[in-house]
C-alpha cells in the first residue's frame, strides 16, 4: 500500500515537473497547444480516481468529505465541484470520480500541490486508489 502511495506521489510530482519543462522548453515554431490566462479564464485541475475494489463505501465517503474540505483549509483553491461517472458509454476506464479543483493562477496551484493539507490528503486516499489521472487546463 506504502508502495503504491510512493507511486502516486512521484508520477504527480514528476507530470508537474514535465508540464513546466515543456512549457520552457517550447520552440518557437512549435503549434501553441495552451492557452494563457485571460480575464475571465481560471485554472481547472481536474483529478478522476479508480479506487481498488477493496474500498469500502465508508472509505469512498471519507475520500469525498476529505478532498471537499480542502477547499476550506487551502485558501488558494478557488472552488472545487466533484461528481460520480455518469456516462453510458463504457469508456471510463475503471475511473469513477471526477474532482474539480479551480485556480486563478498558476502560482496558487504551485502552493496547493505541496501543500501540507494537500499531502495528507493523498496520503490518506492511497490505500483505496487503484490509479489516477489528473489534467489542468486553461477554461476559455
Amino acid at each position: 500500500m506504502k508502495t503504491k502511495l510512493l507511486l502516486m506521489l512521484v508520477v504527480l510530482g514528476l507530470a508537474s515537473i514535465s508540464f513546466a519543462t515543456l512549457k520552457m522548453e517550447k520552440q518557437p515554431d512549435q503549434t501553441k497547444t495552451e492557452l494563457k490566462n485571460t480575464k475571465n479564464s481560471v485554472l481547472r485541475h481536474v483529478v478522476l480516481f479508480k479506487f481498488n475494489e477493496e474500498a469500502s463505501a465508508e472509505q469512498l465517503k471519507s475520500i469525498e468529505e476529505a478532498f471537499g474540505a480542502l477547499q476550506g483549509k487551502i485558501p488558494q483553491i478557488l472552488d472545487f465541484e466533484w461528481g460520480l461517472n455518469n456516462s453510458p458509454e463504457g469508456l471510463d476506464k475503471g475511473f469513477t470520480h471526477c474532482f474539480f479543483v479551480s485556480f486563478k493562477n498558476e502560482e496558487d496551484r504551485a502552493i496547493y500541490l505541496p501543500h501540507p493539507d494537500h499531502k495528507e490528503f493523498v496520503s490518506l486516499i492511497g490505500p483505496s486508489v487503484d490509479d489516477v489521472l489528473v489534467v489542468d487546463y486553461w477554461t476559455n
